[in-house]
């Protein structure tokens, strides 16, 4: 395999005979060319290891049975119950305080404890952590910064066994990944241009969003 081959990835596939087994395998496939032993390794971390196995085997249950049938919504309920969560952990964006609260309510009604901590608990001002205030969306007055780590460590206090993303900011979302004790779904994805459907920017790539296909200047 070339140089060049060996760098591509499965975003250069258009096969995808991982999944299915009907076709042949490209060149470059990382199943193919990924070492037997890594591959060996994680195959048992899903026989071996109590939290991969668990949440793994909800996940495909839940998809076997349900497959296009049910919201995101209902999902995170049913694998919550399935992984034996009892206390539902959301950390919401201030933005979307209201869907928060509605999800608090469906968890409730589908017999699921919940505790709640919004993005901008603590009301800390950003310039207190070193942000230029220029850098603030509205200028000279208090603008609290986003703090996914308090968020995440009063989750962890409150001992929950799942936590749900509802509307995190990109980068902000990845710190409350890696403080959450808890597992860690997501409900929404923000996106404030496309109604929190990200994915919409993919599909109108040939249209709307051709800009997104172009080459930076700075490149």
């Amino acid at each position: 395999m070339s140089k060049e081959t060996k760098s591509l990835s499965c975003s250069e596939c258009g096969v995808v005979n991982c999944y299915r087994m009907e076709k042949k395998f490209p060149e470059f496939c990382l199943t193919t060319n990924t070492d037997h032993k890594l591959i060996q390794e994680t195959k048992e971390l899903y026989q071996k290891d109590e939290f991969v196995s668990k949440l793994a085997h909800a996940a495909a249950e839940i998809e076997g049975t349900y497959f296009g049938k049910i919201t995101r919504v209902e999902e995170i309920v049913l694998f919550a119950k399935r992984i034996g969560a009892k206390k539902i952990g959301i950390a919401t964006c201030v933005g979307l305080m209201n869907e928060a609260k509605i999800f608090a309510r469906i968890l409730q009604a589908k017999g699921l404890e919940s505790y709640c901590v919004i993005c901008k608990v603590s009301a800390t001002d950003k310039t207190e952590i070193g942000i230029d205030k220029n850098l603030k969306i509205k200028k000279d007055c208090h603008e609290s910064l986003c703090n996914p780590v308090l968020q995440a460590k009063l989750l962890n206090q409150e001992n929950t066994d799942l936590n749900v993303i509802v509307g995190l900011c990109v980068g902000h979302d990845s710190i409350f990944m890696k403080y959450s004790e808890a597992p860690v779904t997501t409900l929404i994805t923000k996106d404030r241009v496309l109604a929190h459907n990200p994915a919409g920017a993919l599909y109108t790539t040939g249209f709307y969003y051709t800009r997104l296909l172009e080459t930076d200047k700075d490149e």
